[in-house]
């Protein structure tokens, strides 16, 4: 019984109004219009991403389906379509890849001006939505909305993967994994033999430590309060762990003493103004590089003396790790099968799709790294 070109009835997490839990609820899916895909989701991922928007640090539309990391299988196609089929493995992509904008020709970027992230947030790229629940429209969050069992994205919004993929372990690729891989090996650029600093040990900062490991570098220092996350942190390639609670003096002048004067590389991947200070603080006034990957609270500045630049310092940022989504994905998976890189680490717990509200304590509680949804 082919479900194509028919609506579909099925159940999303809804988010109705900021700090409200999730609501279960039935909704209909509308089939894909020209040139967008409509996904059975298989796994999805709880990303402090979509935490921001429950917080109201990440200003959404409402009401919303959020979920932006995940893995699922290709339901129905609409007309054009031509890079994927009913049937395909993929990964849906927060940050689309036109080919054609300025950003998507450019060698080192990868925001591609149809981005959701900026402008009209909350709809496919023709302007409209697919989700209806209770005769309301619901607004998509990033292009993707994988917290449902089926969602429609655009067809610049997705990525076909290997048919013998795990999709409840590469769903990780879709954001985490290559946001934090990404920012050591793209956005830094990672040298053999240097020294890094990773502040902030949740699923992004392990992937920065993986990427650093895997780049050559020789010291990597994890930094977190929680020191509940340091074992962890080693399994996965930090040389040395510290708790910035431990020291009387500030975090950036204890870094600077245990690398001789300034890391090579620092990641803030927290998402706070202050941590990011202490980020560029602590890597080398003359060739250090500091990279800023956690999202920091809307519409804040953080003041900087500019002499902390004009010494030579870099500092930088990246979204998705700098990586081209729909040219890299297929690229990410393929690599994580040939097992130049692990994804098992990350994941600390996996419950079932309708327990979404608890996977989210989990998160909030910092009692899980990441939490896996399967449906």
């Amino acid at each position: 019984m082919s479900t194509a070109g028919k609506v579909i009835k099925c159940k999303a997490a809804v988010l109705w109004e900021t700090n409200k839990p999730f609501s279960i609820e039935e909704v209909e899916v509308a089939p894909p219009k020209a040139h967008e895909v409509r996904i059975k989701m298989v796994a999805t991922g709880i990303c402090r991403s979509d935490d921001h928007v429950v917080s109201g640090h990440i200003v959404s539309p409402f009401p919303v389906i959020l979920g932006h990391e995940a893995a699922g299988i290709v339901e129905s196609i609409g007309e054009g379509v031509t890079s994927v089929k009913p049937g395909d493995k993929v990964i849906p992509l927060f940050i689309p890849q036109c080919g054609k904008c300025r950003s998507c020709k450019h060698p080192e970027s990868n925001l591609c001006v149809k981005n959701d992230l900026s402008g009209n947030p909350g709809k496919l790229q023709d302007g409209t939505t697919r989700f209806t629940c209770r005769g309301k429209s619901i607004y998509h969050f990033v292009g993707t909305s994988t917290f449902s069992q089926y969602t429609v994205v655009d067809e610049i919004s997705v990525a076909k993967i290997d048919a013998a993929s795990p999709l409840e372990k590469v769903c990780l690729i879709g954001c985490g994994f290559s946001t934090g891989y990404g920012s050591a090996v793209k956005v830094a650029k990672v040298t053999q033999g240097s020294t890094c600093a990773v502040f902030g040990l949740g699923g992004v900062g392990l992937s920065v430590i993986i990427g650093c490991k895997a780049a050559g570098a020789a010291r990597i220092i994890a930094v977190d309060i929680n020191k509940d996350k340091f074992a962890k942190a080693r399994e996965v390639g930090a040389t040395e762990c510290v708790n910035p609670q431990d020291y009387d003096k500030p975090i950036e002048e204890v870094l600077q003493e245990m690398s001789n004067g300034g890391v090579d590389f620092s990641f803030e991947v927290i998402g706070r103004l202050d941590t990011m200070a202490s980020a560029l603080l602590c890597c080398d006034k003359s060739f250090g590089v500091s990279v800023i990957v956690g999202v920091p609270p809307g519409s804040q500045t953080l003041p900087v003396n500019p002499m902390l630049l004009l010494t030579g310092r870099t500092w930088k940022g990246g979204l998705f790790g700098g990586f081209k989504s729909k040219d890299s994905v297929p690229k990410l998976v393929t690599d994580f099968m040939a097992k130049k890189f692990p994804l098992d680490p990350i994941i600390t717990n996996v419950l079932p799709f309708e327990k979404i509200n608890e996977g989210f304590d989990l998160l909030r509680s910092g009692k899980s790294i990441r939490t896996i949804l399967s449906f």
